[in-house]
């Protein structure tokens, strides 16, 4: 006698096409497949039921991880229908960079899909490639924190969701990426297979619920938990507003406090100037761009508001007791 588990297996509920760029992090890429691997079947089975993934390449060689695992390609533009799948979605390479030299590769897949009516999905840095290759006009995108500035000036006419880890806008899915590609697999399933199928297996991951998309990270702040609401809204449009022409005395009053006091909190949270605070956030972002990325000094400057690559060079010096030329040359540095 046959069972329920014997019967032929219906369509999945929703069909996702995942394309891995080469040097991609494994941590979103592994933790958003497996939060599709929990919803996709009864207890821990593994099958693809409920929901179903296709592994992508632009040829059939393995794609390489930023830490060097290889992961085997199923498939390719050319042997792949399109029309099968409800979602493209793309894994960000290591570096800005990165993602943005495959544009002549992967854009063209891209295109074909968006025009095809296929939505896309940017993980971490891919927001970058889909922006280069024109595929985000319109829409509001949610990036990793640290690369909110450099996609501002990059691309200055797509609008950034600096406040959110996740973005869906109509065909355009954005992710900041790392554990966030949970909290955004378990919004999508939930649009398709129902909200109980999209919390399952939330608990094995020792995950204890998703995070909303606006969800503002305590991490991010270097104060935990306690750092209190001002603080954190004002360290939050520093990040953020590094370019914007923002004063300090601007920001207190978008938080409602006078310039004194929020020096004053500043000053017993963290022992310096809401100024001096703004400004080693500025020079931490710099020395991070200066090794991470051949952009001009000047560039940068421009990038995080310290005016020019001189002004730069000297705060630089003063920070990190080298030049930023130095800095490159030896390399990134986390």
């Amino acid at each position: 006698m046959s069972t329920a588990n014997d019967r032929p297996l219906q369509r999945p509920d929703v069909r996702l096409l995942l394309m891995p760029l080469p040097d991609f992090a494994l941590l979103p890429f592994g933790a958003f497949l497996d939060k599709l691997r929990f919803s996709a079947d009864e207890a821990d089975r593994s099958r693809q039921r409920y929901c179903a993934w296709t592994l992508m390449g632009v040829d059939s060689a393995p794609v390489v991880s930023s830490s060097g695992v290889q992961v085997t390609m199923e498939a390719t533009p050319d042997s792949v229908d399109l029309a099968a799948f409800d979602y493209l979605v793309v894994f960000g390479s290591r570096t800005v960079q990165a993602s943005l030299g495959h544009v002549h590769t992967h854009g063209p897949v891209l295109r074909q899909a968006a025009a095809r009516g296929l939505p896309l999905v940017a993980i971490d840095n891919a927001s970058f490639l889909l922006a280069e290759a024109g595929l985000l006009k319109g829409r509001r995108v949610a990036l990793h924190w640290r690369h909110v500035t450099e996609f501002r000036h990059a691309f200055p006419r797509i609008a950034v969701a600096s406040e959110q880890i996740y973005c869906f806008d109509r065909d355009r899915i954005t992710c900041a990426g790392g554990t966030a590609a949970i909290d955004m697999a378990v919004e999508l399933l939930s649009r398709h297979c129902g909200r109980e199928r999209a919390f399952k297996g939330l608990a094995d991951m020792l995950v204890d619920e998703p995070r909303h998309q606006g969800h503002h990270l305590q991490s991010m702040e270097g104060g935990g938990p306690d750092l209190g609401r001002h603080l954190v809204r004002a360290v939050a449009l520093m990040r953020t507003s590094m370019a914007d022409g923002l004063t300090v005395a601007s920001i207190a009053e978008r938080i409602g406090i006078g310039r004194r006091q929020l020096d004053r909190l500043f000053t017993e949270r963290f022992g310096h100037s809401a100024h001096n605070h703004w400004t080693a956030m500025r020079m931490e972002h710099a020395h991070w761009r200066v090794t991470h990325s051949h952009h001009s000094l000047s560039a940068i400057a421009d990038e995080v508001g310290l005016g020019n690559a001189s002004s730069l060079a000297r705060l630089f010096r003063r920070h990190y007791g080298t030049s930023p030329g130095a800095a490159r040359a030896g390399g990134p540095r986390d």
